[in-house]
């Protein structure tokens, strides 16, 4: 489909080593002039669900400073743009779990909040696990739980979980654990 929107001009109001904002001055789709603000992120989003042959997941818990609150989540993290998804998710398994796995799947790639971002993320299943220490980056103070993948569904259904990739991951994985059932 054809693009209905006409950029005039865009310039960067700010920039950090995770995110570049830019101001877009436009022609919407229907003909009106208006301003629109985009984060460019510089790395891919990165989640993972990993699967023990007992069907119990990993979620790491951190306070969120952005959300003034804690909050748990499937390990996750940024992926450098010009390194493999798959690379960054081993990566960030073992930095917050501990975790290595011999199987991967990936199960979706999403866009986090298109309407003001151009995040794309890469979720995974991890299987095939083997036990190691984590390797927290400095800005981490992480609480790691394993529990049955079935609570953590229930924690979404719940509301307990809030993270919009972690919400869509564990979603996704009941909908393809439900399939393989005999």
């Amino acid at each position: 489909m054809k693009n209905p929107w006409t950029k005039l001009s865009e310039k960067e109001v700010y920039d950090n080593p995770w995110i570049r904002v830019e101001e877009h001055q436009v022609i919407s789709p229907r003909q009106t002039k208006g301003i629109y603000g985009k984060v460019c992120f510089k790395n891919m989003a990165i989640g993972i669900v990993p699967l023990d042959d007992e069907r119990h997941t990993w979620l790491v818990g951190q306070y969120r400073y952005t959300l003034d609150e804690y909050s748990w989540e499937i390990p996750m993290g940024g992926g450098p743009q010009g390194l493999s998804a798959l690379e960054s998710a081993r990566r960030e398994l073992k930095e917050e779990t501990g975790l290595s796995a011999k199987k991967w799947t990936e199960i979706m790639k999403i866009h986090t909040s298109n309407s003001v971002t151009d995040e794309v993320g890469y979720v995974y299943v991890a299987e095939d696990l083997q036990a190691g220490q984590p390797e927290f980056d400095d800005t981490e103070d992480l609480q790691i739980w394993r529990l049955p993948f079935s609570e953590a569904l229930e924690m979404v259904m719940a509301g307990r979980i809030t993270d919009a990739i972690s919400i869509a991951a564990i979603l996704k994985t009941a909908a393809i654990l439900k399939d393989l059932q005999p």
